[in-house]
């Protein structure tokens, strides 16, 4: 009598213990990563009453370094038996909140090192990209001009950081 081999649906459903290891080890970087949350942040992740109550206790027992692992390990547990891409979307989101930032304020830093390394080209730029800074001609030239001694004498760059804030006022929603 011959051994007989699985069927294709036996097959597909057996997965290998190291790659359980690995979904359980990823479930708990995602129960770590909801713990680190801020308050504002970890309100936008959908749980259940029973992940809500074991997140609060692992905010709790933070100092306590061996409880607090235990209970990182029983969120990971929990999440095993959740659908966790709702979770997955809400904290892609909130990186892409961080990540989104962090690139705005590189852009008007960019337009501050601009302005002052290239002068009026670079506000005519700057003007052509946000008319409603118009205004602000004769403060951004001043800025500049204050700048560029500033950086000369090497004194503290007082007004490079007033530009960067006027900058900052007016273009912090458009880009």
């Amino acid at each position: 009598m011959a051994a007989s081999r699985p069927s294709d649906e036996e097959q597909q459903e057996w997965i290998s213990k190291s790659e359980l290891k690995r979904e359980a080890e990823e479930l708990q970087k995602i129960g770590n990563e909801i713990v680190a949350l801020g308050k504002g942040d970890l309100a936008k992740i959908p749980m259940d009453e029973e992940l809500e109550l074991a997140v609060a206790l692992a905010l709790r027992l933070k100092g306590k370094n061996e409880a607090h692992r235990r209970q990182l390990q029983f969120i990971g547990k929990l999440l095993r038996f959740r659908d966790v891409e709702p979770i997955r979307e809400a904290l892609d989101k909130i990186r892409n909140k961080h990540n989104q930032a962090s690139q705005h304020f590189h852009k008007m830093e960019q337009w501050r090192d601009r302005l002052i390394a290239e002068g009026d080209d670079a506000i005519q730029a700057l003007f052509a990209e946000c008319p409603e800074m118009e205004s602000e001609r004769q403060r951004v030239r001043q800025l500049v001009r204050q700048a560029n001694k500033e950086a000369k004498t090497s004194k503290l760059p007082k007004a490079s950081r007033e530009l960067f804030k006027l900058i900052r006022e007016h273009l912090e929603d458009k880009l």
